[in-house]
C-alpha cells in the first residue's frame, strides 16, 4: 500500500498551524500579564513560561475530555478528533520538556561558570 505524503504533510501542517496558534495565544497572554507587571516593554520570562505551561495542561485537559467523551459514546467526539488532540497535547507537552531541558542545562552552565 503506498503512502500518500501529500496527505500526511498536510496534516502535519495543521498541527503546525494550531501549535503556533496556541502558542501565540499563550505568548500574547503572557505579553499582556508582562505589560501589566511591569511599567516598562521588557517581557516577563515567568509570566511567558507560566502562560506556556497552563497552554500546555488546557491543552491535554482538552484531550483527555474529548477521549472520555468517545469513550462513553457521545455523538461530539469522532475518532479524529481524538487523534488529533491527544497528538497536539503529544507536541505540546514534548515541546515544553524541550525547553525545560534547555533551561536546565542554561541554569548548569551558569552555575560552572567562573567568577
Amino acid at each position: 500500500m503506498p503512502i500518500d505524503t501529500q496527505t500526511i504533510d498536510a496534516l502535519l501542517g495543521q498541527l503546525r498551524t494550531q501549535i503556533r496558534a496556541g502558542a501565540g495565544a499563550a505568548a500574547a497572554g503572557a505579553h499582556a500579564a508582562a505589560g501589566a507587571a511591569k511599567s516598562g516593554n521588557a517581557p516577563d520570562f515567568a509570566a511567558a513560561l507560566k502562560a506556556s505551561l497552563e497552554a500546555v495542561n488546557s491543552s491535554q485537559v482538552q484531550a483527555t475530555q474529548l477521549a472520555r467523551e468517545f469513550e462513553l459514546g457521545s455523538n461530539k467526539a469522532s475518532l479524529s478528533d481524538v487523534m488529533v488532540s491527544m497528538q497536539k497535547a503529544n507536541l505540546s507537552f514534548q515541546q515544553m520538556v524541550q525547553v525545560r531541558n534547555r533551561l536546565v542545562s542554561a541554569y548548569h552552565d551558569i552555575m560552572n561558570m567562573q567568577v
